[in-house]
């Protein structure tokens, strides 16, 4: 099956299993998401990554920019850099890229997944600095830094890469890893989310996995909340809270809307979510 075939599968099976409220998921209480800017010109944004400070102050945020078709090899995707308030600083940081979904940023390197590789640039100036090439790659997607290294998800194989420098080896490959989206480590867990059941799992550094909840299907970017649990985007339009006990209900959903909700990503209290459609990328702060 076609990588993109795969997703669109996924997509038609959103409709099932959903946690509607958190009082029907058995969750007391829940963060609250307020919305504070939402930042509009961008083409089928996708992934976000922590982008080096400048000495003026303020938080910088790469944004990639997918532009034609998740699958297409047509050189038209691009990183973009806004700001923490919303504007953007630079439209083009680095160009040429096929369809670019997650980032990271790792020892002055920034990491992108361009379908069956990773590209590399420069972290200040955006040069291109080469590619990583990841065995019989089909979909690659999210990546994050874990125990230092970069982990890449492939989202067609179900199969989760280490990177260390421009060398690449399979880390995960397990059945329960179907449409492996997001990938998200902290300590000595890496929070893995799949669309085709709409898990989040905890892996440990052997690469066990143990789900803590499911039914979010089509889920995509991972977030730790302060205090505790988890929030999950979906990229049809759905963002989930997951308790620490496991349950998952809807804080946010637009799908009525068409507002998609991509690699959700957090720095702190600060939740940074692009919307493939239409074309824009909303900040949310969370609170206890």
């Amino acid at each position: 099956m076609r990588p993109f075939a795969f997703l669109l599968l996924a997509l038609s099976a959103a409709c099932g299993g959903e946690k509607e409220t958190p009082e029907a998921a058995g969750i007391e209480s829940t963060p609250d998401l307020e919305k504070l800017w939402i930042a509009e010109g961008f083409s089928a944004p996708e992934g976000v990554a922590a982008a080096p400070a400048t000495g003026e102050g303020g938080g910088r945020f790469f944004i990639s920019n997918v532009a034609g078709e998740p699958d297409r090899k047509d050189g038209e995707g691009w990183i973009s850099i806004l700001s923490d308030d919303g504007e953007i600083i630079t439209e083009k940081f680095a160009e040429g890229m096929n369809a670019p979904k997650g980032m990271a940023v790792f020892g002055g390197r920034l990491y992108v997944t361009d379908i069956d590789q990773v590209l590399i640039f420069d972290v200040e100036s955006g040069e291109p600095l080469g590619a990583v090439e990841i065995d019989r790659a089909q979909f690659l997607n999210d990546m994050t830094v874990w125990q230092g290294g970069i982990f890449v998800s492939d989202s067609g194989a179900g199969k989760i890469h280490r990177i260390d420098g421009d060398q690449s080896m399979l880390w995960l490959e397990d059945d329960r890893l179907g449409g492996v989206n997001g990938v998200l480590g902290d300590g000595d867990t890496l929070y893995i989310a799949t669309m085709a059941s709409g898990s989040l799992y905890a892996a440990d550094t052997q690469g066990t996995l143990t789900e803590i909840a499911t039914d979010m299907k089509n889920a995509d970017g991972i977030g730790l909340v302060p205090g505790g649990g988890w929030l999950v985007s979906s990229f049809p339009g759905v963002i989930y809270y997951v308790s620490p006990e496991g349950e998952a209900a809807k804080l946010v959903d637009t799908r009525e809307d068409g507002v998609l909700q991509n690699d959700l990503t957090m720095f702190g209290d600060l939740v940074i979510v692009p919307n493939w459609n239409p074309g824009t990328v909303t900040a949310w702060k969370i609170r206890p």
